[in-house]
Formats: C-alpha cells, structure tokens, sequence
C-alpha cells in the first residue's frame, strides 16, 4: 500500500468527520483545559483532513484498509 492511496471506507470517513467536527467545536468553545486544548485541536485537525482526503498515513504504515473488497 501507497501513502496517498485512498484507504479509509465510507463509514470510517463519515466517523472521522464527525469527530473532528466535534473536536474542534471543543477547542473552540474552551471546553478543553488549555494543556490538553492543543492536542484536541490537533486530533481533530487529523481526523477531519483525513475523513475529507480519505487517506490515512497510519492506516498505509499498518497496511490497513476500511475501504473493503475492490472489484
């Protein structure tokens, strides 16, 4: 598996966005204590990039893929 290869399945990617939504809404209402706020913003950053992309680097490092069968 290619890094930049789509690798991340619908329901993961939907999972992912929703997610990253959610986590950045938390940083942006400083609901997150300030150590931690960076990092939330941070993960949530990914997840959301990823979800849109549809590519993990950490999925391709570990070989794994969300996207099922190819036909």
């Amino acid at each position: 598996m290619k890094f930049g290869e789509k690798n991340v399945g619908m329901v993961d990617r939907v999972i992912r966005i929703i997610l990253g939504i959610i986590l950045l809404y938390l940083f942006l209402v400083n609901m997150v204590a300030a150590p931690w706020s960076y990092l939330v913003a941070l993960i949530g950053l990914i997840l959301l990039g990823t979800g849109i992309v549809g590519s993990c680097p950490l999925y391709s490092m570990l070989g794994m893929n969300t996207m099922g069968k190819k036909a």
